[in-house]
């Protein structure tokens, strides 16, 4: 079964905040990317001001849950808002259980990025709900590699 994780967007502030979640959880970081180490989006560079920003990052908190973050901005086409800068991130066993849960729950409401092999090595899509709650869905074929 799929496990589910809290994934939180910050405005230009997820490193100190999960500075903070890490003075209080303890644990280290499996993985902190910046939005620098991504490829060009359509040929185009990450501006100087957001190649430090948090790309992703995660930390583990407790019996398999794991506390994911990044940064948001306008200039990545959405700006957080307290009470809309937060998804639940489903990382799935099989590519055809994040088909099914993606096309399930996405019914009615808007894909935002549809399932796809990433840059990260991941199966990867998001979408808002029909009810207007934003979710992950993610499928990484190393997991069980490692």
């Amino acid at each position: 079964m799929a496990a589910v994780n809290p994934y939180l967007t910050f405005n230009g502030n997820c490193e100190e905040a999960f500075g903070f979640y890490k003075s209080v959880f303890g644990g280290e970081y499996p993985y902190i990317g910046r939005f620098k180490d991504m490829p060009p989006q359509d040929g185009n560079p990450v501006p100087a001001s957001q190649a430090d920003k948090i790309m992703h990052v995660s930390l583990p908190i407790g019996h398999g849950t794991i506390l994911m973050g990044s940064d948001s901005s306008e200039e990545f086409g959405h700006a957080s808002v307290v009470g809309n800068n937060f998804s639940i991130s489903i990382n799935a066993d099989s590519k055809e259980e994040a088909d099914k849960l993606f096309n399930g729950l996405s019914a009615g409401g808007t894909v935002v990025m549809p399932m796809n092999k990433t840059f990260w090595g991941s199966y990867f899509g998001m979408f808002t709900d029909k009810f207007g709650i934003q979710w992950m869905m993610s499928f990484d074929e190393n997991q069980g590699k490692k």
